[in-house]
């Protein structure tokens, strides 16, 4: 597979009808990953080339993983994988958006999706700033998961 060099146009990146992803200078593009049944956002990641053409190639997310400078395939230690029922692009092609149907809870923590907090927004300009739960319940005790 592959995937179709950078456009010499404009309008060719923003409206034509060729995939063709925009990486940064380390070679990344950020993922953004979204329930495809209920619109929740479960997490964020980055791919790279390889991920990308290989999630792709699968129907599975597979992301770039920066802390361990490698490939990552969603659920190979959970077993949460994701099946990716879309991939979508920006306007102009630097980010994409995956839309999965999970096997399971998104989040290493055990959440259905890595955003299970919101940050709570200060009545007083002084006053520190914390966070609060969402109230989405964990799916599973990653201690027991990822005992490794």
């Amino acid at each position: 597979m592959q995937l179709s060099p950078r456009p010499t146009e404009k309008a060719e990146l923003e409206e034509g009808a060729l995939f063709q992803p925009k990486f940064d200078g380390d070679g990344l593009i950020p993922c953004i990953c979204q329930d495809a049944d209920s619109g929740m956002i479960l997490m964020f990641a980055f791919m790279n080339e390889e991920s990308l053409k290989e999630s792709i190639r699968t129907k599975t997310a597979v992301y770039f993983s920066r802390s361990r400078q490698k490939l990552w395939k969603k659920g190979e230690s959970s077993g949460n994988v994701q099946h990716i029922v879309d991939i979508r692009t920006d306007c102009d092609q630097d980010v994409v958006l995956i839309r999965v149907r999970a096997d399971g809870a998104a989040c290493h923590m055990g959440y259905p999706s890595c955003f299970y907090r919101e940050v709570s927004l200060p009545a007083v300009e002084d006053a520190p700033v914390a966070l609060r739960a969402v109230g989405l319940e964990k799916e599973f005790d990653p201690k027991e998961v990822y005992k490794s």
